[in-house]
């Protein structure tokens, strides 16, 4: 959704700058993609030249209040487009903060996710990224506590630290859902259920993205060598000695298709692969996008439709071979992607 957001408003606004606050996703082909057409990404608004009426997109990760403000004291023209589940977190921080709670969050001190959430309530929250940190945490009332989780954590690591937060502080509530979305989650499922399967595991996705560096951590926890590419340059011949290998691809969130596409054609092309495709979970989600960018639209009588998630056709100009269906949890698949 974010990136079709940036997508959208290039068109709209031919001739003009757009800025992103933060790399819309954490994809280096995206952010270079969108480089190339003229984006300017920056890390602090007040990088952005007499910034009155210019347009600036916020990232898929959240910012906090206070970004929100700054841009209105600058007079940029903000379209948000912030993941909704990341909004989801920021509206139960806001809610809990309100109710009196004290509200410990589970992530990475530095995500840029994490950082946006704890800007809506500072006072309140308390970051918690490992068992180690709950002695050192300053609690008023243990019976008011609530824990949150970052979006993009594995489930298995956010789930080491849920207990010991569970068995430090038995009264601690918990969020009305899961937080980690459900691109996260349905990934991470899928390697911990194809991984031991297989010889080998291949993410696409960029070093600094936080779900993508999972993947490749419960491929591991789970006795299968795995390996983080950006894209077909990063293939190594060493990773398949024999050539005969059962190899998994899984991809980040952000990472675009074709770059999947482009592996396994390099692996058919190179290795005579065969593609064999595995849907553990049917997805079939719908984002709408953001009010500032729908109301532009309308304005200029176009209708606004919602960022939909498809699974990719695998095809063989697409991808070098045609999928094989096949019966996963004991029911047949289409064969929709890889």
């Amino acid at each position: 959704m974010a990136i079709d957001v940036v997508d959208q408003v290039l068109g709209l606004f031919p001739g003009e700058t757009i800025y992103v606050f933060h790399e819309i996703v954490h994809n280096k082909h995206v952010v270079g993609r969108f480089t190339r057409r003229g984006v300017v990404f920056v890390e602090r608004l007040e990088d952005i030249p007499d910034p009155r009426g210019k347009i600036v997109v916020f990232s898929a990760h959240g910012i906090s209040p206070a970004i929100r403000q700054r841009a209105a004291q600058l007079d940029l023209f903000a379209i948000d487009a912030t993941c909704p589940l990341v909004t989801k977190v920021h509206s139960e921080a806001v809610r809990y903060a309100r109710q009196g709670y004290q509200i410990l969050l589970v992530g990475h001190r530095n995500h840029q996710e994490v950082i946006g959430t704890t800007g809506e309530a500072p006072a309140a929250i308390q970051v918690v990224e490992s068992p180690e940190d709950i002695p050192r945490l300053a609690i008023v009332d243990p019976h008011r506590l609530v824990y949150l989780t970052q979006t993009t954590l594995s489930t298995d690591d956010a789930g080491v630290i849920i207990d010991a937060l569970k068995l430090a502080f038995p009264h601690i509530k918990e969020p009305p859902s899961s937080d980690i979305c459900y691109a996260t989650t349905n990934r991470q499922h899928a390697v911990r259920k194809v991984a031991p399967d297989c010889d080998a595991v291949l993410v696409v996705g960029s070093k600094n993205s936080s779900n993508s560096v999972r993947l490749t951590e419960i491929s591991q926890t789970a006795g299968t060598p795995a390996y983080l590419l950006d894209d077909v340059s990063e293939l190594d011949p060493a990773w398949f000695p024999t050539g005969r290998e059962t190899v998994m691809i899984t991809a980040g969130a952000s990472a675009p298709e074709d770059l999947v596409a482009e592996i396994c054609r390099a692996l058919v092309q190179r290795y005579g692969a065969t593609i064999e495709q595995r849907e553990l979970v049917e997805e079939d989600v719908e984002f709408h996008l953001p009010g500032a960018l729908r109301k532009v639209m309308v304005e200029r009588g176009m209708t606004p439709a919602p960022a939909r998630i498809t699974m990719p056709v695998v095809t063989i100009d697409q991808y070098g071979a045609s999928p094989m269906p096949v019966t996963v949890e004991g029911r047949q698949v289409k064969s929709t992607g890889p």
